[in-house]
């Protein structure tokens, strides 16, 4: 999607905000002894409040109106009976849409007492995150995104998941540009143009490279070499400026 007027920036801002207000809901909302379905829950009754529908569910069929994904399970999670325990990694993506238009956010949270390793691994996947976002502006290539990414990622000894990529988004969950890559690139030559819409959303790991689907079912995907992994995603809007974020909430 490219804005095109007001319209566009108001409506994409409007489920940008309310996707923010559920992810961080959903966050602090998140204890031991509660299961993924009840903490998915809170989030189907804050999307239907606010008159959107989920996107994974809208669009796929996914089973659960949000994705959470704890531990070895690196992203699209089915909300189910697992208990979330204490010192668990969980990570929550919110994507939902209102009147046509689409916004998708994610972060990763750890629950109760967990290992420095892990809580500096959370701290640095936001940071990587702003590191991508700050990279973005109309008129550059889309690569610097992901050069930036990965020369964070280098510098801290950390590993990107390299086939879980950033796409376009807005007028549909996923739609062009896609594949737009949170690692170095040297095959990506597109630019970003004026009013762009866009996910930056790195998985940042401990030493796993890849995400593999599983026996369990045809939607979760977990890392490879088991690692834990963290992915924290803005929806963005590329501007002469810089990046408009619009899934912040508010």
């Amino acid at each position: 999607m490219t804005l095109e007027n007001d319209e566009d920036l108001n409506g994409l801002k409007a489920i940008g905000r309310i996707c923010a207000n559920v992810l961080q809901h959903m966050s602090t909302a998140i204890r031991p002894g509660m299961t993924t379905a009840e903490l998915d829950l809170i989030g189907r009754r804050m999307l239907e409040a606010a008159g959107a529908r989920s996107a994974p569910e809208s669009c796929y069929a996914f089973p659960g109106a949000t994705c959470i994904s704890i531990n070895e399970e690196v992203a699209h999670g089915i909300p189910g009976e697992r208990v979330i325990r204490d010192g668990d990694l969980v990570n929550i993506d919110v994507s939902a849409e209102l009147d046509g238009y689409f916004a998708d956010t994610g972060a990763s949270f750890t629950v109760g007492r967990s290992t420095p390793a892990v809580e500096r691994l959370c701290r640095d996947g936001k940071r990587a995150l702003w590191v991508g976002l700050k990279s973005v502006r109309a008129g550059r290539p889309l690569a610097e995104v992901g050069n930036a990414i990965g020369e964070f990622a280098r510098k801290n000894r950390y590993t990107l998941i390299a086939n879980l990529a950033s796409h376009g988004v807005g007028r549909s969950l996923h739609e062009e540009p896609t594949e737009i890559a949170t690692w170095p690139d040297p095959q990506e030559k597109r630019r970003m143009t004026e009013g762009l819409v866009f996910t930056v959303e790195p998985f940042l790991s401990l030493g796993a490279n890849w995400a593999e689907g599983g026996s369990n079912d045809e939607w979760t995907l977990y890392s490879e070499p088991s690692a834990p992994t963290v992915q924290f995603e803005h929806t963005v809007v590329a501007t002469r400026n810089g990046p408009l974020v619009v899934t912040l909430p508010g």
